[in-house]
């Protein structure tokens, strides 16, 4: 097969516009995911047995299903279960934020260890309340630590969104199967769809080893 670069160049421009809509569904699952991974922290701190089971049962379900079947579940699943219809791309945003917000916990919960148990002996000494303890002594410097983790976890987020074409999100990878079926081209609207994907991952690679080089920084 050739692979004609002008049609390549001229798929571009409806894939730049459709690359807007994977990074606004992408930053909504990512702002879901950091919430639900902050939250799943706190919760397994406390060490409330029952909750931690439930918590690693559907960590072990998260960890050990395709991406793709969760999308499908909540989807299909939701509205067989619980008579609750969600829209494709907030179906779609649910289920990357959730499965993405099990690994961010796991990454907290790693860098937790790090922080000194005098901080939070003498944050409690202090008087200060769990909610204070955690919102301005423990996750300011857990979210500094783990910032480099979160925006490779960012990269896995952005290129999830693309399986959300299986459930008619009209995205990058949707918008140039439409190209190709308009132009009898395939292949290369595809290219252009993963140089586009490719573009956006290395720039957030590049944040996350500023990131990283910072945080070494700090921490030497």
């Amino acid at each position: 097969m050739n692979v004609d670069l002008a049609y390549i160049l001229s798929a571009m421009p409806r894939v730049s516009d459709a690359a807007l809509f994977n990074l606004r569904i992408a930053s909504a699952a990512a702002l879901l995911a950091l919430v639900g991974g902050t939250l799943l922290t706190i919760l397994r701190s406390l060490k409330i047995r029952p909750v931690n089971g439930v918590i690693a049962v559907l960590l072990s379900f998260i960890r050990g299903t395709p991406i793709l079947i969760q999308i499908f579940l909540v989807y299909y699943g939701l509205p067989a279960a619980v008579g609750l219809r969600l829209p494709p791309e907030m179906a779609g945003i649910l289920a990357i934020g959730i499965n993405s917000s099990f690994f961010i916990s796991e990454i907290m919960r790693g860098s937790l260890r790090e922080i000194e148990a005098g901080q939070i002996e003498a944050s409690t000494a202090l008087g200060l309340s769990p909610f204070a303890i955690w919102s301005r002594v423990i996750l300011p410097q857990l979210f500094r630590r783990i910032s480099p983790m979160l925006v490779n976890e960012g990269t896995i987020i952005v290129k999830g969104t693309a399986l959300l074409a299986v459930i008619t999100v009209v995205e990058m990878l949707r918008v140039a199967q439409q190209i190709g079926a308009s132009t009898f081209r395939p292949f290369e609207p595809l290219i252009a769809a993963a140089l586009m994907f490719l573009a956006i991952n290395l720039a957030l690679a590049a944040v996350g080893l500023l990131l990283e080089r910072r945080v070494a920084k700090e921490t030497r």
